[in-house]
């Protein structure tokens, strides 16, 4: 094949040019396109609710509006009207550098006080909820900006790929409810003071569950596929032998400490690893159920049939369970957080869950990889000499300060120091979207953490912060 000419050279970057100008022109109506949709959805919204409103929905052309829907009706088609009981009082008034999820920033606090409106003694509604630890808190994203959702997104953490939407937690949703497990600090009266949070100052909140690990956690549920039928439960001497209570015997590595638990929000858990009741590998002998299961396992003979009190099922798992500390893959698991999955046919998993990746050493309870080791890395935070003496101006809440001293004061947080925990937990996260990283990564970053506003920039693989000051010193100069 001869070599192009000159003037065919030409031409032919003249052609790619012009590809290169209808690219963009279909990109431009495609962004257009997007914004009409929306726009489009939002107009719908407005009149379906002036509708609603007016008590003119489903007219129809020489007939009467039909009758509402009873509340009976409405709540079977799933049609119900919300009611907020309360709204976050939070140490985050923006979006911009609010947690995506729970536990990246621990000293995170926030208030949530009951409505009167819905209850005429809101306190009586928390009688009892200090028994908890933790608490579910169900709310809405009220600051979403638009209303338009789409079935694939791009999550931060991904960083830029696409994944569906009932796979994360974005907030972009056909409903837009947000869920998130909050540490319970206290209740005050009809106050609840919560702590890990990622909830913004005037969210919307719909409930309170109290957090059971007994419901709510995995780990638990391990023994209840694993008890014994109702014909042994006759047999003189035998308790009901779960899997929990079996490795609850296993007393082979004292030195290791207590196993992470599981995230239920899908991202880090620093704040909640020794809040389960029923740990997986517990070192206490004295929950066992089974009499004479420690000799039994503790002696150095691999003989288990030594005990006829055990069922023979139970006799078989503690045979297979024996085998594998004899091999070492037990402690292998303990220390590389592996998923092993046992071939006896009461413990056995389905195949389609073996290949899954795993959180931690509990094949039952499975994430996705890319939550446990995101594209996006943890950055190293930063502070400059000038940002430390700014953030140690700053004074707790209730602390005195000397007369007529106009120092900056927290409402949340308990001091510079976790103010400073609090901020490199953000920032450690990377809070910018994908837009931010690729194409604003030479620009400022703001966020506000209580009332102090900070300034910080971002360079390869860490963040360092510049400025701390008082909110208000900011919005005076804007």
């Amino acid at each position: 094949m001869c070599p192009l000419c000159g003037s065919c050279g030409e031409h032919v970057n003249k052609l790619n040019q012009q590809v290169s100008v209808m690219r963009k022109e279909i990109k431009n109506l495609r962004q257009m396109l997007d914004s009409a949709v929306r726009s489009h959805r939002k107009h719908m919204t407005s009149l379906q609710s002036a509708v609603a409103h007016i008590g003119h929905c489903g007219l129809d052309k020489g007939r009467q509006p039909l009758p509402p829907l009873s509340a009976q009706d409405a709540l079977e088609q799933g049609n119900i009207q919300t009611v907020p009981i309360g709204y976050i009082s939070s140490c985050f008034s923006v979006k911009n550098g609010t947690p995506r999820q729970p536990t990246i920033c621990g000293p995170s606090r926030a208030t949530l006080r009951i409505q009167q409106s819905v209850f005429n003694n809101p306190e009586h509604a928390l009688v009892g909820l200090e028994h908890y630890s933790h608490v579910w808190i169900i709310f809405l994203f009220h600051r979403n900006g638009h209303l338009s959702y789409k079935a694939k997104v791009k999550p931060p953490r991904l960083n830029g790929q696409r994944v569906g939407v009932y796979s994360t937690r974005s907030p972009h949703r056909p409903n837009a409810l947000g869920l998130t497990l909050a540490k319970l600090d206290r209740i005050v009266g009809d106050t609840v003071h919560l702590s890990d949070i990622d909830m913004i100052a005037g969210t919307p909140v719909l409930d309170i569950k109290p957090y059971i690990p007994e419901y709510d956690s995995p780990h638990t549920r391990v023994g209840m596929d694993l008890e014994l039928p109702e014909s042994d439960a006759d047999r003189p001497n035998v308790a009901a032998v779960s899997l929990n209570q079996v490795t609850n015997t296993l007393n082979l590595d004292k030195d290791s400490g207590p196993d992470a638990q599981l995230n239920l929000k899908g991202e880090r858990n620093d704040s909640h690893r020794n809040d389960d009741p029923e740990s997986l590998l517990s070192r206490d002998k004295s929950q066992a159920d089974i009499p004479g299961t420690d000799d039994a396992l503790c002696s150095s003979s691999p003989n288990v049939n030594t005990h006829p009190s055990l069922p023979k099922d139970v006799r078989d798992v503690l045979e297979e369970v024996k085998a594998f500390v004899t091999q070492g893959e037990l402690s292998q698991l303990s220390s590389e957080g592996k998923c092993q999955v046992s071939d006896s046919p009461i413990t056995k998993l389905p195949e389609s869950m073996v290949d899954r990746p795993c959180y931690g050493e509990e094949a039952y309870s499975t994430i996705a990889g890319w939550i446990r080791e995101p594209p996006v890395a943890s950055l190293e935070v930063r502070f400059t000499p000038h940002a430390e003496r700014e953030l140690a101006e700053f004074l707790p809440p209730h602390a005195p300060g000397p007369a007529g001293s106009d120092r900056p004061r927290f409402k949340f947080l308990r001091g510079a120091e976790e103010a400073a925990a609090a901020v490199r937990g953000v920032l450690s996260a990377d809070p910018r979207s994908v837009y931010r990283r690729t194409r604003c990564g030479d620009k400022l970053f703001f966020f506000t953490l209580d009332t102090a506003d900070i300034t910080c920039w971002f360079g390869q693989g860490f963040a360092e912060v510049l400025r701390v000051r008082p909110v208000e010193h900011r919005s005076a100069s804007l």
